[in-house]
């Protein structure tokens, strides 16, 4: 199984995870400090159509996180089937343009990995569902992070907080939250 594989499987996931979040939970905290669950889902669909555009070449037109449409989980579907699609057909060896930069096509879909894959546990676990990634996808997406995201993207002020320690052999979801400054909602001190 290839990256595309393990991304399709990811996407596939979060769109029944966006689907299922009930009305009740959309003002609940998600892990990700600045966002609750309506946040979090408007954020999924509109990075969703980032990384579609860049996938295949296009460039986004539009803020990511200004998403006000009326059903997120088949918008986030199309641009789910849509990115994965751009993937499949102009692969991971060239250059791709995002946010206004060149980058390398791979580095940009590891980022796509590990962005769905928090931000989808963040989601399960700020609406009261089970984080639905195999330990295989969870590895995965730590294994990408580790390629494409050095300690100077972390901390006050950044996109990412400061890895949280785990022991080497916890979990590969909480390895996976703790690569990415995250740990369990009950293993957070605090109300």
């Amino acid at each position: 199984m290839n990256d595309i594989d393990v991304l399709e499987g990811v996407l596939a996931k979060d769109e029944r995870l966006i689907g299922s979040v009930s009305a009740d939970r959309l003002g609940d905290r998600t892990m990700c400090p600045d966002y609750d669950v309506r946040d979090m889902v408007d954020h999924l669909v509109g990075w969703s159509q980032v990384f579609a555009a860049t996938a295949n070449g296009r460039t986004f037109d539009g803020e990511p996180g200004a998403y006000d449409g009326t059903d997120p989980a088949a918008d986030f579907g199309a641009a789910a089937r849509d990115m994965v699609a751009g993937w499949r057909e102009g692969g991971v060896d060239r250059q791709v343009t995002m946010m206004g930069g060149e980058q390398p096509a791979q580095m940009v879909l590891n980022m796509t990995l590990m962005e769905f894959v928090a931000h989808g546990c963040d989601l399960a676990l700020g609406s009261g569902q089970r984080v639905p990634f195999s330990d295989s996808e969870l590895t995965v997406a730590l294994e990408r992070g580790r390629e494409t995201l050095p300690e100077q993207y972390r901390g006050a002020g950044m996109a990412f907080g400061h890895v949280v320690e785990v022991p080497g052999d916890a979990p590969a979801l909480d390895r996976f939250l703790g690569f990415m400054g995250r740990r369990r909602p009950s293993e957070r001190a605090g109300p």
